[in-house]
């Protein structure tokens, strides 16, 4: 259960990670266009299968880390369990993008407590997420805004340094 609460919970910091960085980028900069600040990350990131098709390599990737693939052991055991994950994974993402889908969970602290995720963990799923993105293309700022917003939840993840 706390393997698939793990796992879950990257999904969490992506999230409400991005839900904060947001407004910010909503705001844009002197040199970007103006459909460029007008558009959402989910817009930006392709939408909802652009976001299906992250999550599932990225899922492939953490459950082959040997580093932190025993947060996933029990989920990755059971076909139904890893579906069901990718798909709250996506939906986590997708809202928190601004697209159209609704995600209802715990938060990181409760999600992670008793877990002992470590600095190390962290860092490694982090570490995964950017293969993942970098493999379909991800542009570095739709990838530096999911980043960003995971170094924010790394304090209500991370046990033990």
């Amino acid at each position: 259960m706390r393997k698939t609460l793990f796992a879950v919970t990257v999904a969490f910091a992506l999230a409400f990670g991005v839900i904060g960085v947001a407004p910010a980028q909503a705001q844009g900069g002197a040199m970007m266009s103006k459909s460029a600040k007008a558009d959402s990350l989910y817009k930006r990131l392709g939408g909802k299968n652009a976001i299906k098709a992250v999550v599932d390599e990225f899922v492939n990737i953490v459950v082959a880390d040997t580093r932190i693939n025993k947060f996933f052991t029990d989920t990755a055991s059971d076909p139904n369990r890893v579906a069901g994950f990718k798909q709250k994974l996506v939906d986590q993402i997708c809202q928190a993008s601004g697209g159209p889908c609704k995600y209802k969970g715990k938060d990181m602290k409760t999600a992670h407590a008793g877990m002992g995720v470590s600095e190390a963990d962290f860092n490694a799923l982090v570490e995964d997420l950017v293969k993942a993105l970098d493999k379909f293309k991800v542009g570095e700022r739709e990838k530096n805004e999911l980043l960003g917003a995971l170094g924010p939840m790394k304090g209500q993840i991370v046990e033990k340094m």
